[in-house]
């Protein structure tokens, strides 16, 4: 997994991309989604969501993916679970002082960002984690937050 997360990031540019890709073919298929019922729609998006995203970058399933944003490199795997940079203790080659094998998500994270389009996102100040997402789609959620609302009559009161 290590080896394919690390790779995530050295290919950050075309999964930016990608990402785009189907994050606007989410959206556009949100009155579709809408009609189903995301209810209905959660545990099969979500079972798809972490096996793909389990893979490529070792998703932890938050349910609030921040990976445009972070250079491709989930902030979950930090083991101190930071979303907004490093901690003061990574080590001055770049490893994580947690874990001494492997590499800091942040430092990381920077690398990724440098190669993609919208690279300086990752100076957005991501929120603190809402627990009661974990394991919920983050794909469902950006079609409700970012599909239009769709237009509904407004009965006078």
């Amino acid at each position: 997994m290590y080896t394919i997360r690390k790779w995530s990031v050295r290919n950050a540019r075309l999964l930016e991309r990608v990402y785009s890709g189907v994050e606007h073919s989410l959206i556009k298929a949100a009155p579709l989604l809408n009609k189903i019922g995301h209810d209905k729609l959660e545990a099969p998006v979500a079972a798809i969501e972490k096996g793909i995203k389990g893979v490529l970058f070792d998703c932890q399933m938050c349910g609030q993916c921040a990976l445009s944003s972070t250079g491709m490199s989930c902030p979950m795997n930090c083991p101190k679970s930071i979303r907004n940079g490093p901690c003061g203790g990574v080590r001055t080659d770049g490893f994580c002082e947690v874990k001494p094998e492997m590499r800091c998500v942040w430092v990381e994270a920077w690398k990724g960002a440098e190669q993609m389009k919208n690279g300086s996102d990752i100076s957005t100040v991501q929120i603190a984690v809402d627990h009661r997402l974990k394991g919920k789609s983050s794909w469902l959620k950006v079609v409700r937050d970012k599909a239009p609302a769709e237009h509904t009559e407004v009965k006078p009161t």
